[in-house]
């Protein structure tokens, strides 16, 4: 069925454009071109961007906000708080919240999510009778809110450097990488052939997996040819856990073990040498921030320009979800820096775009995902410009610089439309998260 939407402005490849008539033939754009409203068509007001990449979340960490903000602590501190959640979640409960927080980022705009997902199995470290019932939770979540996924089948073999697992983490171990591999081979196979679906893989971090295992995770991704994610550099107090026990830092013994590469995602990447930075950038790993998160978690500011210029391309994530907004992440990634460096306009908003939309998709394996273009994913995003927020900016600035979430009015995923009015189709989402958050607590 051939739809047709007229976009007041649209955010076009060449760059911002007026009058745009983007014809959609089911999951895929057909035809791009400009002129008045054609008879029937869908009138799209505003500026309509590309479909955004989430590039890393964590769905049930969206059952943390608002509680783990009390009081004073860390990282590890929050850490303690997550373990708990996680251990009281399973395959029903775990499809109910992710189904929301996944209605939550498409009414935000976002049409494809990275899920780094590393709660396997029952508590205990039991396998379920299906052992990727977890993963196939997330998928049918995601589906049923109309996004695209990711899923980073994530590899959690020990609880820190030489120390095993413990509490709520057995639940996210296999054994080994090969037990990994194994199960995450039957979760490919599940999924093989549909387009929606990418099943990657994820190194958790250098904490979690030792090094010799890491290969094995590699020629995962390597056999399918699929994404390749990790979290890198996160906290220095990891970073000196790894140089004491390897002598190198995490991005140096990631990549002696065969981990980075043009299909990979270093998440986080905070704390780096200068040599981190040449490393990421000449193997073109891209490097995922998630300010909002690292700001919540008092991780740190990375070096997020520095990284782009060697070469590394830059995506963006919601990670904890304290707030699930890839405007304010975007704009982060600049606001950080300025406080880093007391200077303005490091990032041009185009760039920032890039980031949260065709470079995001790329990373997550849809590199025909975040244009607006004849052939690519049929995902529009319009968001308002006559906002208390959006009134008088115009063009990317006005996207990455001014509109948040709440400006988001109509999104088209995958050819489906599912926000109207800033309305998703699964009804009252914030009705969905207290029913799903209150159970867990």
């Amino acid at each position: 069925m051939l739809l047709t939407y007229w976009c007041e402005q649209a955010w076009l490849p060449g760059g911002p454009a007026e009058n745009v008539i983007v014809e959609v033939d089911g999951e895929r754009i057909a035809a791009v071109t400009q002129g008045p409203p054609p008879p029937g068509a869908e009138r799209l007001p505003g500026i309509t961007v590309p479909g955004l990449a989430n590039a890393h979340s964590h769905a049930f960490h969206r059952a943390l906000r608002g509680a783990t903000q009390a009081g004073r602590g860390d990282f590890w501190t929050w850490r303690e708080q997550m373990y708990e959640t996680a251990a009281r979640l399973d395959p029903d409960s775990y499809l109910t919240l992710a189904r929301a927080v996944y209605a939550e980022m498409a009414m935000a705009g976002i049409t494809g999510v990275g899920e780094f997902h590393y709660l396997h199995h029952a508590p205990g470290g039991r396998p379920y009778t299906d052992p990727n019932a977890m993963g196939h939770a997330l998928v049918q979540a995601a589906r049923e809110a109309g996004v695209r996924i990711a899923l980073l089948d994530t590899c959690y073999l020990t609880g820190g450097i030489g120390t095993p697992l413990e509490g709520a983490q057995v639940r996210f171990g296999d054994g080994d990488a090969v037990r990994w591999a194994l199960r995450a081979e039957e979760l490919a196979a599940s999924y093989a052939g549909q387009a929606d679906v990418v099943t990657g893989a994820a190194i958790h971090s250098v904490r979690a997996v030792p090094p010799e295992q890491m290969p094995v995770i590699a020629e995962f991704a390597h056999k399918h040819t699929a994404p390749l994610h990790m979290h890198v550099s996160e906290q220095q107090k990891e970073n000196a856990a790894c140089v004491e026990r390897y002598a190198a830092t995490p991005v140096q013994v990631l990549h002696e073990h065969g981990a980075l590469g043009p299909r990979s995602t270093a998440v986080h990447a905070t704390h780096l040498t200068d040599v981190d930075v040449e490393v990421l950038g000449r193997s073109a790993t891209h490097v995922c921030m998630c300010p909002t998160t690292e700001r919540d978690l008092a991780d740190g500011i990375g070096p997020a320009r520095t990284l782009f210029e060697h070469g590394a391309p830059i995506t963006l994530g919601s990670d904890s979800h304290a707030v699930i907004d890839l405007f304010e992440e975007a704009r982060a990634v600049e606001l950080n820096e300025r406080l880093a460096s007391e200077k303005r306009g490091h990032w041009r908003a185009a760039e920032l775009l890039s980031a949260a939309t065709d470079a995001g998709h790329a990373s997550l394996g849809f590199p025909d995902a975040g244009v607006i273009a004849p052939g690519a994913w049929a995902d529009l995003v319009a968001v308002r410009l006559d906002s208390v927020r959006t009134a008088g900016a115009t063009g990317a600035e006005a996207v990455v610089y001014a509109a948040t979430a709440a400006d988001v009015h109509t999104v088209v995923s995958s050819g489906r439309r599912v926000v109207t009015d800033g309305h998703h189709i699964s009804g009252n989402v914030g009705e969905m998260l207290t029913q799903a958050i209150g159970a867990l607590r």
